[in-house]
This record gives structure tokens, C-alpha cells and sequence, in this order.
């Protein structure tokens, strides 16, 4: 018997890629779709329920959020899709086929993002030997684990930034973190909108800032203080 998937997606003000990102999901073989609401001031609720999502509330932080959709959750594997990330076809047979290998204790898919251009290209790169050295991948991979292994670590921290970065630290001593065969294509537009090059070193000092121990909530001025000096279209 296969082990059922519950797909849990985190939303703020997602309208303009809920819609899309749930009705890929339609035909795959999972059990439920659960979209995990932070107080969206557009239409992101009703579009996810009017696409097939179950849609729940929660305060806007995204380690709280996936932790009550995970609590809420019937499958026996949690998956956890960021709002403007697709996944690749078939991706419920390489979950489950991933969890299965020997000492696996969680895993995600490799990173794509869905612009063109050299610096996009290189941000993949360099994902990818992050992955293959460290074995940190980050929450735009789509992160699945056993619902089991998801509570024996913990759970998400309800931290304000990192909190996926924290989470798969705590799981690697519970198992080997592996990446799957495909990828989950992340929308480019945080990249478009800020520049590649300033959401890169904000990356950078936050994980800097993480491993020196600094508390979030200065991590996550960092970044968005790297969003508010982006310049406007």
C-alpha cells in the first residue's frame, strides 16, 4: 500500500500564483491539498478553495503556518510547496521512492528557477553544489518527510526567517537529506523584482547571521530590508 502524500502550501497574499500552482496539482497522486493562509488581504482563500484546496488560518509566519497544516494533515508523508513553485510529473512516485531508500530522513527536488539569463543559470549552479556538499537544500525545493521523522525533529521553529534551513538541519541527525531526481521550478520574480545579486548576498548573511547565533527577527530585517531597497518597477 502506498503511503498517502498531503501537500501543505503557506500563503500571504498569493492570488496571482495560488490558482496556478494548485490546479497543477490536480491528477497527481496525492491525498489532499491544504493551503495554510496568513491573513491574505487579496483573494488568495477563495481561489485556493475554488481550485480543490482545503484552505485553513493561521498567523503570517510560515513555520507556524506548515506546522498547522501539517497537524491538520491525513497523509503519512508532508509535503511542503512553496505558493509560486511547480512541481515535476511524477512527483509523488519520486517522493515515496526517495523516503524509501535506506537511512533517507527527508528529502526535496532540485532547484530550477523559471527565467532566463546567465545569473539565473549561476544562482542554480550554486544552489546545486550547496546541495551536493552540505546537503541543505532550501524550502523553494518543495521539502517532503515522513510524518513520523517531521515530529521526532521538532517540527518547523516558528521563526520569522530560516525557519526551513533550521528544520533540515535538526532532520540530518535524524537521517541522510537527499534530493530527488526532479526539479520544482520556482517562479524568478523575487529575483526580477530585487536583483540577483542583492537577494544573493541577503541568502549569504542570513546564513551567516544563523550560524553565528544572531536571533531571527534581526535575520529577517536583513531581508527585508534587502526587499525594500530593491528598486521599483
Amino acid at each position: 500500500m502506498q503511503l498517502p502524500i498531503s501537500v501543505i502550501i503557506p500563503t500571504l497574499n498569493e492570488e496571482q500564483q495560488i490558482g496556478g500552482t494548485v490546479r497543477g496539482l490536480r491528477g497527481s497522486d496525492v491525498e489532499e491539498v491544504i493551503v495554510v493562509d496568513g491573513g491574505s488581504s487579496d483573494d488568495t482563500r477563495r481561489i485556493a478553495e475554488s481550485t480543490g484546496a482545503r484552505v485553513l488560518c493561521e498567523r503570517a509566519n510560515r513555520g507556524a503556518q506548515q506546522n498547522r497544516g501539517a497537524g491538520a494533515a491525513k497523509g503519512e508523508i508532508l509535503l511542503f510547496l512553496h505558493a509560486d513553485t511547480a512541481l515535476p510529473r511524477g512527483f509523488a512516485d519520486q517522493v515515496r521512492a526517495t523516503l524509501a531508500r535506506p537511512g533517507v530522513s527527508a528529502g526535496a527536488f532540485r532547484f530550477r528557477l523559471d527565467g532566463r539569463g546567465w545569473r539565473l543559470r549561476l544562482v542554480e549552479r550554486a544552489v546545486g553544489l550547496r546541495c551536493r556538499l552540505l546537503r541543505l537544500p532550501y524550502g523553494d525545493q518543495a521539502l517532503f518527510v515522513r510524518r513520523d521523522t517531521f515530529q521526532a525533529a521538532g517540527r518547523f521553529a516558528p521563526i520569522q526567517v530560516m525557519e526551513d534551513f533550521d528544520l533540515i538541519r535538526r532532520l540530518k541527525k535524524l537521517g541522510r537529506v537527499v534530493l530527488a531526481n526532479g526539479e520544482a521550478v520556482t517562479s524568478a520574480r523575487r529575483w526580477r523584482r530585487e536583483g540577483v545579486w542583492r537577494v544573493t548576498w541577503t541568502h549569504l548573511l542570513c546564513i551567516l547571521g544563523y550560524f553565528l547565533g544572531l536571533h531571527p527577527a534581526r535575520l529577517a530585517r536583513w531581508r527585508d530590508a534587502g526587499a525594500r531597497a530593491a528598486p521599483r518597477p
